[in-house]
């Protein structure tokens, strides 16, 4: 039976193709820069998640539920959870990132060099 999640490396080269909205893999040629688009993708990642895990959800109930203004902003909402939940450690995906940008881009970290 195969891995329910995809490898790092399949991440990496997803990331590296560059949709739309996502960071930009091509321009790294640091490892703080790796580091930087790494937790970018992780944010990107987990606002996707989270749309995924409210759009089932009846929000009509209640008194403040529902209504154009939940449809206009729901999406600001999920990418503020998603940046913090990124900032404090997130899911591990980008240390793995990271990793595999370095590799795909031929840089070095400081644990290479020393």
């Amino acid at each position: 039976m195969a891995d329910a999640f995809p490898s790092s490396a399949f991440l990496a080269q997803t990331l590296a193709a560059q949709p739309a909205n996502t960071p930009n893999v091509s321009s790294v040629r640091t490892e703080e820069q790796a580091e930087k688009v790494a937790k970018e993708f992780e944010t990107f990642f987990l606002g996707q998640m989270l749309q995924g895990m409210f759009t089932g959800l009846d929000s009509s109930g209640g008194e403040f539920g529902g209504g154009a203004g939940e449809k206009a902003f729901s999406g600001l909402l999920h990418e503020e959870y998603a940046k913090v939940f990124a900032k404090n450690g997130g899911i591990g995906l980008s240390d793995q990132l990271k990793t595999e940008i370095l590799r795909m881009q031929g840089i070095e970290t400081q644990k290479e060099k020393a």
